[in-house]
């Protein structure tokens, strides 16, 4: 198994690279945008040393399908998928929030009400409540997206008064992540999970408001299994769930939490085939569909293998589709 972990393409009218955590974002004519979903993983705003296999595949195809599954609830960025780990969209100028919408207590809202916080984000919370616990309706949370580092936990009312989103544009997104939010629970009941909270990110074209990036991946969300779940929360037991949570939990155990001076523990072959695993458990469960490893997730071109075949595919592929667009 082979993780793309850096990718340096140069493609027909490519005027701009940006490398985020996890994607590598080519700018094509300042209008279209190639989204490259690599096999890298961060936790705790750091990436981490290895790359897991497959992991950017996985994300794609989910944040694909269920960008077609909302479409009609908000425009998105999507124009194609032209390999199984590219998606090419339209460029729009993002909002500097991120949105996220949390209908359970748990990851970051549960540390900080254990900690005794009854307020998130200028929202509040009520008193009495246990980790995992369903909240009586799902509350926004934002955060400031940070350039580097790690984002910050934003109120509603400060993101107006510093004018990071006009009034009437945050109401707008506001209103489209709820609404996603919804068919994304709808969709998650019907395989038997719940969708425990999860983040979108909006940007603005010709006036226009678009979702864009990712939606409903393991990256971005957190997913339980709804079997069992009410007797596990009665019982006070941590949920089985599907969700980049566990990595977080292995590292924290590990004495890791992105703090300065902390050090990444080892990520064994072992570790690291494991954390594949729970992708593609994630992708199988949330889409009703079987992830086949096939050889062709790193065809070969000719005499290339492994991971130069994977590059090469990526490149033909993306090549390819770009000129088919205007």
């Amino acid at each position: 198994m082979e993780a793309i972990v850096k990718t340096d393409f140069h493609f027909p009218g490519q005027v701009g690279k940006y490398t985020g955590k996890v994607r590598d974002v080519y700018d094509v004519n300042g209008k279209h945008l190639v989204m490259v979903a690599t096999d890298r993983i961060s936790a705790f705003d750091v990436i981490l040393p290895e790359g897991i296999p497959y992991k950017g595949q996985i994300l794609n195809r989910i944040a694909s399908k269920f960008l077609d599954a909302t479409a009609d609830i908000v425009p998105n960025w999507k124009i194609a998928v032209p390999d199984p780990m590219v998606t090419i969209g339209h460029k729009c100028e993002p909002f500097k929030v991120e949105m996220v919408i949390r209908g359970y207590l748990s990851g970051h809202a549960w540390r900080e009400y254990k900690a005794g916080r009854r307020s998130i984000c200028g929202v509040e919370m009520p008193d009495g409540m246990v980790e995992n616990q369903k909240f009586p309706e799902p509350v926004i949370t934002p955060t400031s997206k940070a350039a580097e580092g790690h984002d910050e936990d934003i109120s509603r009312e400060k993101i107006i008064a510093s004018g990071l989103v006009s009034r009437e544009d945050y109401e707008q997104i506001e209103a489209y992540t709820r609404a996603i939010y919804q068919r994304g629970t709808e969709i998650a009941a019907k395989q038997g999970l719940i969708l425990v909270d999860t983040k979108y990110e909006f940007g603005k074209k010709d006036g226009k408001i678009y979702l864009m990036d990712e939606i409903h991946t393991p990256d971005s969300s957190r997913y339980f299994y709804a079997d069992g779940y009410e007797e596990r929360l009665a019982r006070g037991e941590k949920q089985k769930q599907l969700s980049k949570e566990f990595v977080r939990e292995w590292l924290m155990a590990n004495g890791f939490q992105g703090q300065t001076g902390q050090k990444v523990p080892e990520m064994t072959p072992e570790i690291v085939r494991g954390i594949t695993e729970r992708y593609v458990e994630l992708y199988e469960n949330i889409t009703g569909e079987k992830f086949e490893m096939l050889p062709e997730a790193g065809a070969s071109c000719g005499a290339e293998t492994g991971r130069e075949a994977i590059l090469k595919r990526i490149e033909r592929n993306v090549t390819s589709c770009l000129a088919t667009l205007d």
